[in-house]
């Protein structure tokens, strides 16, 4: 509760009081801002985008997954479908920009490939591409998570009913994720609607919330107090996604247990979903493929040899390593500091005896944390710790990680702690042992796996984040994602590609490491001996 309250509640007060204070309360900042010409226009073209985004994303997430959950293709491709859906997580959102720029732009790789311009990169099109790729993997993974516990004996039971084959999808696949698909388009939607890194590199003159809010705070003639009414509005859509997730929970469907069931082979059926998931993959990919070619050419578009100079070069400047190594620090230090917290928070909710007040306080910073954008964090953090020892450090930058992407880490525990063995404190207690020992003698072995996965979560998107650290980075502690952001101001989109593949390979790494790690531990479970 203290972590939360200095880093967490103290920086959103003081955010709040900037937007309504000028020597005493006023609503001046409010007024001035919603009448500014361009404001209006561009909170609308925020919801204008972030809504068309998040249903063409939630369609193309149910597509995939339903490939995975409801035919019979081979593992491996089920695994493939999987791998390239959730692909974009391992990269930084301002580096799909770039992406879209060399890919579709008058020169780019797709462009010339198809001899034609397709859309205009800047503005809504290309927001709204870059917005698709952004959240397809958010809601390919709650949608994914979510077919894995319905009961596909319900497909037997219509057809036996002579439901047409209509109704039986609606009964038996749509009806049961009615909820998770809601979910999923909010999460996709706030994700867009709060997203900076996009818009920074595709934006053109389409201004979205999230640019005002840049300019605002960090543009020629900074205006905090102005700054401060945008980022309170930005606000606005989380309250409303809280309420909602709230009222969808009532549409879920629990079983009391899931039957296991084996699909029926359809070959006309297979060979159909395996081609819409195949043309889904391969344009996700293509335009991912333009960060593997770029940095590999003397100078794209003109001279297309094949060359490592740029690569070369990059690895050549001290401080992009410096930079890289800064990068590495947070994001370790991040997940060590997170797992723990979060591990902490899990273990009051569902493994120990505390008051209920003290569980509800939890699940409560947990709700606040999911929809709190990360730009209001970091503006909110910019305001409280200015002129502090804490500014402009790597450890603020960890605390807020840690604060920001705590909603996520704290569930996976929570699930994971929850579905333990209920008796274990209490043999332990008739044993002898206090509940410490427990945790630490029983629980924490059984839930190391959980814990690698959290560690995990914590590490990839500590490395990919953008939208707080640009307001709390320094000089001096400048990481890759805020050195890309730097880049783009020089035009040098060859060390950007080159940087976002070191984050790649580096998240690739240490997702399989971990992975190998939590399976590992999954195999070999430690239970508590029976008295």
């Amino acid at each position: 509760m203290a972590l939360f309250a200095a880093f967490l509640a103290a920086p959103l007060l003081l955010l709040f009081g900037k937007s309504v204070w000028d020597g005493g309360l006023t609503t001046e900042f409010y007024t001035s801002v919603v009448v500014k010409k361009g404001f209006l226009p561009a909170l609308g073209n925020s919801f204008a985008v972030a809504s068309a985004a998040a249903v063409i994303a939630v369609v193309i997430a149910f597509l995939l997954a339903y490939a995975v959950h409801y035919t019979a293709l081979p593992l491996w491709a089920k695994r493939l479908i999987s791998a390239i859906a959730t692909l974009p997580m391992f990269l930084p959102t301002i580096t799909y920009g770039f992406a879209i720029i060399y890919s579709f732009g008058k020169q780019g790789l797709l462009t010339r490939l198809l001899g034609r311009q397709l859309f205009d990169i800047y503005g809504f099109w290309g927001l709204l591409v870059g917005y698709v790729i952004y959240t397809v993997p958010t809601a390919f993974l709650l949608i994914h998570n979510t077919m894995g516990y319905v009961d596909k004996k319900t497909l037997v039971v219509s057809k036996v009913m002579g439901d047409q084959t209509m109704s039986t999808f609606w009964i038996a696949v749509v009806r049961p994720l009615l909820g998770t698909l809601a979910g999923a388009f909010i999460q996709a939607f706030f994700l867009s609607f709060t997203d900076f890194g996009i818009p920074a590199s595709v934006g053109g003159g389409y201004d979205v919330i999230a640019t005002l809010l840049y300019n605002q705070m960090l543009g020629g003639i900074p205006d905090f107090n102005r700054g401060a009414v945008v980022a309170v509005i930005m606000l606005i859509p989380s309250v409303g996604s809280i309420c909602l997730l709230r009222i969808l929970e009532r549409f879920n469907i629990r079983y009391n247990r899931i039957s296991p069931a084996e699909l029926r082979r359809n070959p006309a059926r297979d060979a159909g979903w395996g081609a819409v998931t195949a043309v889904l993959s391969v344009l996700m990919l293509s335009l991912f493929a333009v960060i593997f070619v770029v940095p590999m050419v003397e100078d794209w578009p003109y001279k297309t040899g094949f060359s490592l100079e740029h690569v070369q070069t990059v690895f050549a400047d001290s401080e992009l390593l410096t930079v890289y190594q800064h990068s590495l620090f947070m994001a370790l230090a991040t997940a060590l500091l997170g797992t723990v917290v979060a591990y902490g928070a899990a273990l009051i909710t569902a493994r120990s005896t505390l008051a209920q007040g003290y569980k509800r306080t939890v699940e409560s910073i947990a709700l606040v944390t999911n929809a709190i954008p990360g730009m209001v964090l970091g503006v909110a953090y910019l305001f409280l710790f200015s002129g502090t020892e804490l500014q402009n450090t790597l450890l603020l930058m960890i605390l807020c990680n840690v604060v920001h992407y705590f909603s996520t880490p704290y569930l996976m525990m929570k699930n994971s702690l929850s579905k333990m063995n209920a008796g274990w404190e209490t043999t332990a207690m008739l044993m002898g042992d206090s509940w410490i020992k427990t945790i630490l003698r029983v629980v924490t072995p059984n839930a190391l796996s959980s814990l690698i996965e959290v560690f995990s979560y914590y590490f990839i998107n500590s490395m990919v984040t953008i939208s707080a650290l640009i307001f709390i980075a320094g000089a001096r502690t400048m990481v890759l994602t805020t050195k890309i952001k730097q880049l783009q101001y020089v035009n040098k989109f060859n060390e950007v590609f080159v940087l976002s593949l070191l984050i790649l390979a580096t998240n690739l790494v240490a997702k399989a490491a971990f992975s190998c790690l939590a399976n590992h531990k999954k195999k070999k479970p430690i239970q508590q001996t029976q008295a």
